[in-house]
């Protein structure tokens, strides 16, 4: 009896310790991945639509600048995906200001996919600088 009591406890215990943790959670967009913040657009652009379908990417952030923009999987087509994704690497390397500001073109015979990606980003700079204030 006493050995159950104290099993009912415990899982008392951890099931407050689990609540508590998820009230806590911490922000689903933003991240930390080593020295870099990571903006994953994921939940935060599901209207943004290429193509065929949402493409949320995620942006690594560090020292103020750009370093890395990764596409996130997706329903568009590979072949055209593929020549959408070089728009990301004009936003690399710039600062955040700045590569909130560009204005960058779609990518002929994969604007829509693109078009979607840039917004993407931009979506993503705007949301890290609204919670970096």
């Amino acid at each position: 009896m006493k050995t159950s009591h104290s099993f009912i406890k415990s899982l008392t215990v951890i099931a407050f310790l689990t609540l508590m943790t998820s009230a806590i959670t911490s922000d689903e967009v933003i991240s930390k991945e080593g020295n870099a913040t990571v903006v994953n657009t994921t939940s935060l652009t599901k209207d943004i639509i290429g193509y065929q379908s949402p493409t949320p990417v995620k942006i690594y952030i560090e020292k103020n600048k750009v370093s890395k923009i990764t596409p996130l999987r997706n329903k568009e087509t590979p072949k055209y995906f593929q020549q959408a994704k070089k728009v990301l690497g004009k936003f690399e390397g710039k600062t955040i200001s700045k590569a909130s500001k560009m204005k960058v073109d779609g990518v002929t015979g994969a604007t829509m996919s693109s078009d979607a990606l840039v917004k993407n980003v931009k979506a993503g700079l705007e949301y890290y600088q609204s919670q970096k204030k």
